[in-house]
């Protein structure tokens, strides 16, 4: 088997030696230039795997570097040699194409990793396009863009802040830059920055030691360290409070990360994806977001569209969702007539491909045959409610009135715990015969097993 190549660039030489002599170990061929125009030579001439530049060379920098051969030879990952705290020059390098960067002076087992790391992705970006297109469906511009944005970013480490609306499918897009990427292996971690309350974030990012606070029981390992080898992924991000933005930036800068109440900064490998549907850049500018964090979080910025923006790609999307929502429910053949396109393609979908999703699994779940109606979508009942109080009637018990404010804080667990009830209390009177109870509540055998699998009563 033939050896993986690696170009090093750097004008002194006891740095072009210990490189060589590290990276030989790792059974790595090794080619050494001095200068930009060497480089340049070398990468036409011996086609490298990798190539590690220093910044600063005689006749210009290592950025032209990155430039040319993000130019000419893209399949060739780049790795910047940066000096120490060089945050500006590193982001500079990220944004021109760079896979990754690593400081001066260098720490041989970070090395390492980096070129583990940027070896695995190889040269094939033919195959990492398809893997993208296969999960991201759509042929409209904008997702033809980010398609190739995503492709692009896989094969690089650069942090990357994901914007859009609510249920436009940012984590999706974060997920496939993961798992398209040299970190695949590693895990994919992903965590709501607004859903954590406040005095337990730290902990919850950083880990904390045994009896560092009451209830600490045991030393517990933080997200960031849960990430190690793979992904952070911060969803709404926007919403950390301005006191842990300056503990996130710190673990940012410095690669680790200190657990509450610990003594010692823990070394992390991760890489840091963030996401928020709200204009960070506003945030900055109204003071509630750093701009030093923005600027650490925003070195790659990717913009995902709204499904009104993308609206040519509804009939498409529309079927592969179906298709996907009836295989896990063992369904087969479903499909969206054109009464159902048309009234789709009339919605707004505020809530983007995520609000699609759910009204096709709604009506799926209460479909008799095998046909998605425009009737089955039911957008006729989206309509606003009194926000005061609702009712049912009930043959036996009269008319009974629900407090609203009885749903607050927790709206989905209170509409399962009412609906396991009644499908409980119909399943005990059909003696748990599934066909019997369908036809008593008046929903179809297939919406029942849906309801059933759906709150765990299908045991």
């Amino acid at each position: 088997m033939t050896a993986q190549r690696v170009l090093i660039v750097d004008d002194e030489p006891d740095i072009r030696e210990l490189l060589d002599i590290t990276l030989s170990r790792m059974g790595l061929d090794t080619f050494s230039a001095a200068t930009l125009g060497e480089a340049r030579e070398l990468v036409t001439e011996v086609s490298p795997d990798l190539c590690l530049t220093d910044m600063k060379l005689p006749d210009g920098n290592g950025i032209s570097l990155v430039e040319f051969i993000q130019q000419d030879h893209a399949h060739i990952p780049v790795a910047m040699i940066t000096a120490h705290g060089s945050v500006e020059t590193a982001i500079t390098a990220l944004k021109a194409g760079a896979f990754d960067f690593i400081s001066k002076p260098i720490e041989l087992e970070t090395l390492r990793t980096l070129v583990s790391s940027a070896l695995q992705l190889g040269g094939d970006t033919a195959t990492l396009s398809q893997a993208v297109g296969q999960d991201l469906i759509g042929n409209a511009p904008s997702i033809q863009l980010l398609r190739k944005q995503i492709t692009k970013l896989a094969r690089s480490q650069a942090p990357v802040h994901i914007r859009g609306e609510s249920g436009s499918g940012k984590e999706v897009v974060a997920r496939l830059i993961h798992n398209n990427g040299p970190r695949s292996r590693g895990n994919f971690i992903a965590v709501n920055c607004g859903a954590i309350p406040p005095d337990l974030m730290e902990s919850e990012l950083f880990g904390h030691v045994k009896g560092s606070f009451t209830g600490a029981a045991a030393d517990k390992p933080g997200l960031f360290q849960a990430a190690a080898g793979g992904t952070l992924f911060l969803d709404e991000v926007a919403d950390l409070p301005l006191a842990m933005q300056v503990k996130l930036l710190r673990a940012i800068q410095e690669k680790a990360v200190r657990p509450v109440g610990g003594s010692a900064e823990i070394p992390t490998d991760v890489r840091l994806l963030s996401a928020t549907h709200k204009d960070l850049a506003a945030e900055v500018d109204a003071g509630r977001f750093r701009n030093d964090l923005y600027y650490r979080i925003n070195v790659i910025d990717v913009k995902v569209p709204s499904l009104r923006e993308r609206s040519e790609d509804l009939p498409l999307l529309a079927a592969a969702i179906t298709e996907r929502i009836a295989r896990e429910h063992g369904e087969g053949g479903v499909k969206l007539d054109d009464t159902a396109l048309r009234a789709l393609a009339n919605y707004t979908f505020p809530g983007n491909v995520r609000e699609l999703e759910n009204i096709l699994e709604r009506s799926l779940a209460l479909l008799d045959g095998d046909t998605i109606t425009a009737d089955d979508l039911q957008f006729s009942q989206m309509t606003p409610r009194s926000p005061q109080t609702r009712t049912r009637k009930s043959d036996r018990e009269g008319t009974q009135t629900w407090s609203v404010e009885e749903a607050y804080g927790d709206l989905e667990g209170y509409l399962e715990e009412i609906e396991k009830q009644i499908l409980s209390k119909a399943l005990e009177e059909s003696r748990w015969n599934k066909t019997a109870t369908a036809r008593l509540l008046g929903i179809s055998f297939r919406s029942l097993r849906y309801r059933l699998k759906k709150l765990g009563l299908d045991e």
